[in-house]
C-alpha cells in the first residue's frame, strides 16, 4: 500500500485482508486504495498479534496507487493481464519500470452504493486473470469494506488520531464490542468503570454484561440489543446500573450492528456515557416545565399523555389525572383527520421536528402555534392559544384587502371617461368582496320625475347563474319604486340608507310591480345598502348593494368602505360627465365646420371625423369636398398643427380660403394650395398646417371609357391610397418630400396624377390614423395597406367604419378625418 494511506491500514484489520488476498490469488504483491473524501483513521479493533515479514513483503512494493485510482474512476472490476500493453496502464510510471506487468483490482462498493476505495493485486510479470481469481477478490472486499467503515466510523472528528483519543477521554466516554461469532463481549477501561466493574471480574460476554444492568430495566436493553441485531441496525438504550455502595448510575448506550462477509451480523459497536447527572436533571426540567407560561405535553409512541404540564391543563380544558395515559384521540376526537393529526403522525414517522398552526373546534374553539418533536420516547409538543393574533392579523388581511378594492375602484373608474363604463366596472368590483350583489344606478338631468332620470348601468351577483335575474330585475325595479323606497330616500339625501334586516320584505313593501317582487324574491336579499355616489355637490350616482342570509349584515367597516368608494365614484362620474360635455361642445364646434361632401353622379364620395380620447382634444383635423365651376370634383383632406378650440378656428379660417380659392380661381391641386400658403402670410394666420388636394378630372372620352384622372398636391400630408377594383393596394408617396403649408409662401407645388378605372378607390385621411407610439410612420402606413387589402368587398361607408374599427386604439390620442372616393 502507499505509504501515505499506512496510518489507515498499518497493524489494523484491512492489513490482514490485504495479505489475505495477496495469498489466495499467488501474487507477490497487494494493496487498498482509499477514496480521497474518506476520513482516514485508525481502525477501532486492531488485529491481535503482529504482522511477520513475510506478511509484510506482500504490503510493500511500488507505488501502485495509479492503478488503484483508475479502478475508482471506473467503478467496475479492472483486469490487466498484461499492463504495459493496456493503453489505460502502459504510461503509469510502475509500469514503465517494470515494477508491475499484471494488475487485478476491484471497487470497495459499500450497502449504500458509495465507492469507498479498490482493493487489487499485482503482479511483476504478465499473467492471465482468471474469473475464478475475480470472484475471489470481489468475496474479499466485503470484508474490507467492513473495515474501511468502522475505520471511519471510529474516527475522530478532528484531524489527528491523538485530539480524537483526547477528546473521548475528556468527555468521557467507553467503547464497548460485541463479537457475535465468539460470543466476547468486550469493553475499554471507561466502560467497565461505569458499569461498576473491572477486567478481572468482568466475564466478557453478554450474559455478564446483562448482570450489570439494573434489573427492572434487563429486558429492556436485551430487546434494543436484539433489535439491532436482527435488523442489523442500529442500538439505543437507557439504563441504570446498580454499583457496590447501593447507589443507581444512569447510563446511556449508543451503537450499530455490523455485517460481516456473509451479510449476516458479525459484531456489535458502541459507546456508552453517564447519564446520571441528566437525569437528576430531569427534575428541575420538571419544575421548569411547569412554571413556563407555555403549555407543554408528551406523547408516548402508542399517542398516550405521558406528561402534561399546568399551563397545557389550562388550555386544554382538562386535568393532569383525566389527560395523563389518556390516547389523544379519544380525548380530542376532533383532531383526527385534521391538521393536528396529519402533523403528529408525519413527525414521528419521519422523525423529523414540525411546526404549524391550526383550529381546534369547541369546546376549545381556539387557533393554536404548535412545535413537535419526535425522540426515543415519542413525541414532545408545545403549543400556544393564538387565536386573539389570528384575529388581528385578519383584521390587518382585511384592511389590506379593502386597501386594494379602493385601488382598484380608482383605477377602473379613472381608467375611463365615459360615465356609463365608469359605474359598470364599478358594480364588478364591489361583488363578492362587499356585496352578493349589487346595482349601480346613474342619475341623469331631466325630467321633475326621479324615477324617469335613474337608469340601472351596471349590475353584478357572485353566482354566474343568478346574473340573468339581475339583469331582469334592474330592467324592472326602476319603474316600480315608490316615493317610500329607500332608494328614493338615498337619492334625497347625503347618507346611506341601511336595510339591517328581513331586505326581501322591507324592499318589496315599497315595489308596485308583482314582477319586480317575484324577481327580488328569487334574489332573497337579507341586507341591503343604498349609498348615493356624490360628485360636486350633487348626486351623480347609486350603488344598491345586497347580501344574502348566510353572510350577515354590513358591518361598521363594511360601511366606512362604502362610503369611500361612493366618494371615489361619484368625483369620477362627475369628471366622466363634464367630459363628455365639454368633449361633445368642442366636437360639436368641429363637426359644424364640416360639411357634407357633393353627390357628383361618377363619383361615390364616404367621410367620417373621431374626436380624441380627450375632452377639447379636436379642432386640427378636416376634410372637404366641392364641385369647381368646370364640374371638376376636389377632395381635401388637412390638419392643423394643435388640438385645441384655437386649432379649430384655425381650421376653420384654413378651410374657408382654399375653398374661396379654388372655386374662384377654377386651378389645379399644386396652384390652389399654392395660393392658400401666399395667403396665410398676407393674413399672417400664424399657424401651420398639412393638406392634400385632389382633383377628379374627366375628358369625353374618358367619359366614354369610364375612367379618370386624380391629380393631386401635397403639402407635408400622409400619401393618399389607391385600392384597385382587383383588390391591389397602392401608396401614392411623393417623389419627393413637400414643404407644410404656413413655411414658405413662394414654395413652388407641383401635381402628381394617377388614371382611375371603374370602381377604384382612393383613400385620403389625416395621421391620427396611423400614428402609434410604438410604430413608425412608414410601418403604420404600410399597415393601413395591408388593412385596406382586407376590406376591398366591402361598400364605402361599411369600410370606413371597419377600417376605423381596427386601425384606431381604444384611448385615441389624436382625432382623425377620412375622405374615400369611389369612381362609379
Amino acid at each position: 500500500m502507499p505509504e501515505r494511506r499506512a496510518e489507515v491500514t498499518s497493524l489494523t484489520g484491512v492489513d490482514r485482508l490485504v495479505v489475505l488476498a495477496a495469498r489466495l490469488l499467488a501474487a507477490p504483491r497487494a494493496h487498498v486504495v482509499l477514496a480521497d473524501d474518506l476520513r482516514a483513521a485508525p481502525a477501532a479493533v486492531p488485529v491481535p498479534g503482529p504482522l511477520d515479514e513475510p506478511d509484510r513483503e506482500h504490503l510493500a512494493g511500488p507505488d501502485a496507487e495509479p492503478l488503484g485510482r483508475l479502478v475508482l474512476a471506473a467503478g467496475a472490476p479492472l483486469v490487466l493481464p498484461d499492463a504495459t500493453a493496456d493503453p489505460r496502464s502502459a504510461d503509469l510510471s510502475c509500469v514503465r519500470a517494470g515494477e508491475v506487468a499484471a494488475y487485478l483490482g476491484v471497487p470497495l462498493v459499500s450497502e449504500s452504493g458509495r465507492v469507498l476505495g479498490a482493493l487489487g493485486v499485482l503482479d511483476a510479470a504478465p499473467r492471465a486473470w482468471t474469473e475464478q481469481d475475480c470472484h475471489l477478490l470481489e468475496h474479499l472486499v466485503t470484508l474490507v469494506v467492513a473495515d474501511v467503515e468502522l475505520a471511519e466510523l471510529s474516527a475522530a472528528r478532528d484531524d489527528t488520531r491523538m485530539m480524537g483519543r483526547l477528546a473521548v477521554a475528556a468527555s468521557g466516554i467507553g467503547t464497548f464490542d460485541w463479537d457475535l461469532s465468539s460470543g466476547v463481549f468486550d469493553g475499554d477501561l471507561r466502560m467497565l468503570e461505569l458499569h461498576g466493574t473491572n477486567r478481572t471480574d468482568f466475564g466478557r460476554t453478554a450474559e455478564a454484561f446483562e448482570e450489570l444492568v439494573h434489573p427492572e430495566d434487563r429486558s429492556r436493553v436485551r430487546e434494543a440489543l436484539g433489535e439491532a441485531v436482527r435488523t442489523c441496525g442500529d442500538y439505543a438504550a437507557d439504563f441504570r446500573v446498580q454499583l457496590s455502595d447501593g447507589s443507581v448510575r444512569w447510563i446511556t448506550a449508543r451503537g450499530r450492528a455490523l455485517a460481516g462477509p456473509e451479510h449476516t451480523p458479525s459484531r456489535v459497536l458502541g459507546a456508552v456515557f453517564d447519564t446520571t447527572a441528566a437525569h437528576a436533571g430531569e427534575v428541575r426540567l420538571t419544575r421548569v416545565l411547569e412554571a413556563m407560561p407555555t403549555a407543554f405535553f408528551q406523547l408516548s409512541p402508542d399517542w398516550r399523555f405521558s406528561y402534561v404540564n399546568a399551563e397545557a391543563e389550562r388550555v386544554l380544558q382538562k386535568s393532569r389525572e383525566q389527560l395523563n395515559d389518556a390516547v389523544i384521540w379519544e380525548l380530542f376526537p376532533a383532531a383526527i383527520g385534521n391538521d393536528f393529526e396529519t402533523h403528529y403522525r408525519g413527525a414521528m414517522q419521519s422523525g423529523q421536528p414540525t411546526m404549524f398552526e391550526a383550529y381546534y373546534p369547541p369546546p376549545l374553539d381556539a387557533w393554536y402555534e404548535v412545535r413537535a418533536w419526535p425522540h426515543s420516547d415519542g413525541l414532545a409538543v408545545y403549543f400556544n392559544d393564538i387565536t386573539s393574533r389570528r384575529h388581528s392579523d385578519a383584521l390587518l388581511d382585511e384592511a389590506v384587502r379593502r386597501s386594494e378594492l379602493l385601488a382598484g375602484v380608482s383605477d377602473a373608474l379613472t381608467g375611463t371617461l365615459d360615465a356609463e363604463k365608469a359605474v359598470a366596472r364599478l358594480a364588478r368590483l364591489l361583488v363578492p368582496e362587499l356585496a352578493d350583489w349589487c346595482l349601480v344606478t346613474l342619475v341623469k338631468d331631466g325630467p321633475a320625475d326621479w324615477r324617469q332620470r335613474l337608469e340601472d348601468v351596471g349590475w353584478w351577483h357572485a353566482d354566474p347563474d343568478m346574473l340573468p335575474i339581475v339583469e331582469r330585475y334592474a330592467a324592472a325595479r326602476i319603474p316600480a319604486l315608490s316615493d317610500e323606497s329607500f332608494v328614493a330616500q338615498a337619492l334625497g339625501g347625503a347618507q346611506p340608507v341601511l336595510i339591517h334586516r328581513d331586505a326581501t320584505l322591507a324592499i318589496s313593501r315599497v315595489l308596485s310591480s308583482e314582477d319586480a317582487r317575484e324577481l327580488l324574491r328569487a334574489l332573497a336579499p337579507s341586507s341591503g345598502m343604498v349609498v348615493p355616489l356624490r360628485g360636486r355637490g350633487r348626486t351623480v350616482g347609486l350603488v344598491s348593494a345586497f347580501r344574502g342570509a348566510e353572510r350577515g349584515g354590513f358591518s361598521e367597516d363594511d360601511q366606512r368602505t362604502m362610503r369611500e368608494i361612493a366618494t371615489r365614484a361619484g368625483l369620477a362620474i362627475d369628471n366622466a360627465r363634464l367630459y363628455g360635455e365639454q368633449r361633445a361642445l368642442a366636437e360639436g364646434l368641429q363637426r359644424s365646420l364640416l360639411t357634407a361632401p357633393p353627390e357628383p353622379e361618377h363619383l361615390e364620395i364616404a367621410v367620417r371625423y373621431e374626436p380624441a380620447g380627450q375632452a377639447a382634444q379636436v379642432g386640427g383635423d378636416w376634410y372637404d369636398a366641392f364641385v369647381q365651376r368646370d364640374g371638376g370634383t376636389v377632395a381635401v383632406i388637412g390638419d392643423v398643427v394643435g388640438h385645441d378650440i384655437a386649432a379649430a378656428a384655425a381650421m376653420g379660417q384654413l378651410r374657408s380660403l382654399l375653398r374661396g380659392i379654388a372655386v374662384h380661381t377654377g386651378a389645379g391641386p399644386a396652384e390652389v394650395l399654392q395660393g392658400v400658403d401666399q395667403a396665410m402670410d398676407t393674413l399672417d394666420l400664424g399657424t401651420t398646417a398639412t393638406a392634400i388636394v385632389a382633383r377628379i378630372e374627366q375628358t369625353p372620352a374618358e367619359v366614354a371609357a369610364r375612367t379618370a384622372r386624380l391629380r393631386w398636391s401635397s403639402a407635408g400630408h400622409p400619401p393618399p391610397v389607391l385600392i384597385r377594383r382587383d383588390g391591389t393596394v397602392a401608396v401614392l408617396a411623393p417623389e419627393e418630400p413637400n414643404l407644410l403649408l404656413g413655411f414658405a409662401p413662394d414654395v413652388e407645388r407641383v401635381d402628381a396624377e394617377v388614371v382611375l378605372g371603374r370602381g377604384d378607390v382612393v383613400l385620403l385621411y389625416t395621421d391620427g390614423l396611423v400614428e402609434e407610439r410604438d410604430e413608425g410612420i412608414d410601418e403604420s402606413i404600410e399597415r393601413l395597406a395591408e388593412t385596406l387589402g382586407d376590406l376591398t368587398d366591402l361598400g364605402l361607408e361599411e369600410g370606413c367604419d371597419e377600417l376605423l374599427a381596427r386601425m384606431r386604439p381604444e384611448r385615441r390620442e389624436d382625432d382623425v378625418a377620412l375622405l374615400v372616393i369611389r369612381l362609379r
